[in-house]
């Protein structure tokens, strides 16, 4: 299933594709008013959507169609969100960096996400904002000290992530924190895939990211350095991650920083960030005003 957060008439409410590719869904909340408005509360509850299967093959479920809503952040206000850096060897090269003995975490607050076809914004203070192609993946179940055999367990979903960084200010720390955290910056969405249509740990998935049009990026995530299993290995031996925590796994080689010159994303232009099999996340970029 492809699970997703929209806005209609000002109200908040869960769909899930009728088809892989289609443009109609099936509005959860209006099908069954037990649901609740958003995907956060629905994995707390419903973690394996049993709920959204049974609308899907309901008679009288309530039919829309995607050019008819507004999408909203698909996890607008998880827990956590667990970001990880240098989880590509060619990325850590180009900045740079020797191969790493252990990835680089560091965490984003919910007031830097935005949703699908919105904004991302360029702040007042700074014009060196970069773009990162990432797979990410929501936890659906409470989970720590988890094993290679039973990681994948926990997950309730994946999605992609534009990890949009302002490299000046992540670099005046060195904790990377500061310069991931500006507002409406973490682009998010455009749905949950759950992991029956996905290779395992989404395994040897194309990801790319586009800029107007051109690649910028385009590598494999079977070329982690940690794969998904091994990210939630180690994650979990130090934390626990709760129904609804986000975990972003990091992004690989072409960022506009480590160009000759450098590329940066200006207002007006077009980031789409494209995961094999999940979908296109695109946001367009604005200055704050």
């Amino acid at each position: 299933m492809r699970l997703f957060s929209f806005i209609q008439n000002g109200k908040k409410s869960i769909g899930v594709l009728c088809k892989k590719d289609s443009n109609e869904f099936v509005d959860l909340c209006a099908t069954n008013s037990s649901i609740p408005t958003d995907l956060y509360g629905l994995i707390a509850i419903d973690p394996q959507f049993t709920k959204a299967k049974e609308a899907l093959s309901n008679p009288n479920a309530v039919i829309k169609n995607i050019a008819d809503i507004q999408f909203d952040i698909l996890i607008d206000r998880p827990g956590k969100i667990v970001c990880m850096g240098l989880n590509y060897a060619d990325h850590a090269k180009e900045g740079g960096n020797a191969r790493p003995d252990y990835p680089s975490f560091f965490l984003r607050g919910p007031s830097s996400l935005t949703a699908h076809q919105a904004c991302i914004i360029r702040p007042k203070v700074s014009d060196k904002l970069d773009y990162e192609a990432e797979l990410a993946f929501v936890v659906g179940k409470k989970a720590r000290n988890l094993t290679r055999e039973n990681a994948l367990d926990c997950i309730a979903g994946y999605s992609i992530f534009n990890d949009a960084s302002l490299r000046d200010y992540q670099r005046k720390t060195t904790q990377w924190t500061i310069g991931k955290n500006f507002d409406q910056t973490g682009g998010f969405g455009p749905w949950l895939v759950t992991p029956d249509e996905l290779p395992l740990g989404a395994h040897g998935l194309q990801i790319q990211s586009r800029l107007n049009g051109a690649v910028m990026q385009n590598a494999n995530t079977k070329d982690f350095l940690w794969d998904v299993v091994e990210t939630i290995v180690l994650i979990t031996e130090c934390m626990t991650l709760e129904p609804g925590d986000v975990v972003i796994t990091g992004t690989p080689a072409g960022v506009g920083y480590a160009r000759t010159p450098p590329v940066f994303m200006k207002p007006g232009e077009i980031c789409e960030i494209e995961i094999e099999n999940i979908g296109v996340l695109r946001n367009s970029i604005e200055d704050q005003t």
